[in-house]
């Protein structure tokens, strides 16, 4: 059986708490796309840690987390976390890095970075981590899969063919030194033996879990409305946030697909450029960052400050919607306590007209809010395991969003630690 656990919105949603606490009933869990450009934060019995490629299965013991192929596998990241957990008293996770899965490699992070300050006021608001020019370079055929390692005549073959097309760009439009492939290879060699041990063969072990009756959880990075095909393009990430791309980048069979969990935050935030129809600004958007999320809504590998607003159904009905979600996990409910009214974004005017479907990207940059109030419950909710005890301004804020989304909650999170959590299953 695989459950997919995946983001609604811009990401940011708190999918890092709810697949840690599903993991607890999972055998494997699977990393199946992007990098360390976007992280989760855990708080578990061990302390509090931000994850940014490991899966977040790794605070127990019985489980096996997989670095799928879909991974941009930023290496002396992916080592450091693991030393991270060391050093927090975790006991030695069990992981898997598949063979094929490919190496983010340092001139990634450089060409990302050379590239927004060539854009400049037109940049993307990329965190920097190469993960567009990772991307690029895969499925142009130029990416270095794990297993190039362990062949250093192809590795090196296919570095001086990288490294004689990006010099006309890093030299030519960059102005930059060109790259060196045989100190990139040197690089790539001090890695090797450090990533040997967790290297192996994903596909097979997961198609043999599964047979096995085992349960297999699929972990996105961010959301929705950051996937290239279906999100606000081009303010997106370069891999694919939808549970349909596990398959793929998780290698897990789509018949065996059983539960889509679709995160969604019980208000709006976001870290980068782009459309954001429901945004705050000013004395109020600086009052809920301040007190967002478990310590303020800054991004968890970035620091940067997220964008904050109202909840947005509109986008958050469709982010469902493409997810194929099951149920949803609303989260951070918590966090709104201060309210005295709660505003709901129901509907966007474009050109006047309301429309309750999401549009396309060029339509969004003229889309204007349409708004439905609610009364606030002004009462600290944190805590609460129990959907009754809950007051019932609460109540009825979870249930007009859950009619607005055509999708059940199943989980309501009222706080950041593990079990902070009201169960409606």
């Amino acid at each position: 059986m695989v459950k997919a656990i995946v983001g609604a919105n811009w990401g940011d949603e708190g999918k890092g708490k709810i697949t840690d606490l599903l993991a607890e009933k999972s055998d494997v869990v699977i990393r199946f796309q992007g990098g360390a450009n976007a992280g989760h934060t855990i708080i578990c019995d061990y302390g509090r840690f931000a994850l940014h490629q490991l899966p977040s299965g790794v605070f127990y013991p019985h489980t096996t987390n997989i670095i799928g192929t879909g991974v941009a596998l930023d290496i002396p990241k992916f080592l450091s976390e693991l030393k991270q957990l060391e050093d927090g008293g975790v006991p030695v996770p069990h992981v898997i890095v598949d063979r094929r899965t490919q190496v983010l490699m340092p001139y990634h992070v450089l060409q990302d970075t050379y590239e927004e300050e060539r854009l400049a006021g037109k940049a993307f608001g990329s965190t920097k981590s190469g993960i567009a020019p990772f991307y690029s370079d895969k499925y142009a055929k130029i990416g270095i899969q794990i297993a190039d390692l362990f062949d250093e005549a192809r590795l090196m073959e296919r570095l001086e063919h990288v490294c004689e097309l990006k010099n006309v760009l890093w030299v030519h439009l960059y102005h930059k030194d060109p790259l060196e492939p045989k100190a990139i290879f040197d690089q790539l060699m001090g890695y090797r033996e450090s990533i040997a041990p967790f290297v192996g063969d994903t596909v097979t072990f997961v198609h043999q879990a599964l047979k096995a009756g085992k349960t297999v959880l699929l972990e996105g990075q961010l959301g929705s409305m950051k996937d290239p095909d279906l999100g606000i393009y081009p303010f997106t990430t370069s891999s694919h946030t939808l549970a349909g791309f596990g398959c793929v980048g998780g290698g897990v069979p789509p018949t065996a697909f059983q539960d889509v969990v679709c995160v969604s935050k019980a208000y709006s935030s976001s870290v980068g450029a782009g459309a954001f129809v429901s945004e705050l600004f000013g004395p109020e958007a600086d009052e809920l960052r301040r007190r967002g999320g478990d310590k303020g809504e800054f991004g968890a590998t970035t620091g940067r400050p997220r964008r904050v607003g109202w909840y947005d159904a509109v986008a958050s009905r469709y982010g469902a919607m493409v997810q194929g979600a099951t149920e949803i996990a609303l989260t951070a409910i918590d966090c709104l306590g201060y309210l005295d009214e709660i505003k709901v974004c129901v509907g966007y005017e474009v050109d006047g007209q309301i429309l309750r479907d999401f549009p396309v990207s060029a339509q969004l940059d003229r889309a204007k809010p349409v708004y439905t109030t609610l009364p606030g419950w002004k009462s600290d909710v944190r805590g609460v395991t129990e959907f009754g005890k809950l007051p019932r301004e609460a109540q009825d804020y979870v249930k007009f969003l859950e009619k607005e989304l055509e999708v059940p909650i199943k989980i309501v999170s009222t706080g950041p630690k593990r079990h902070e959590i009201i169960d409606l299953h």
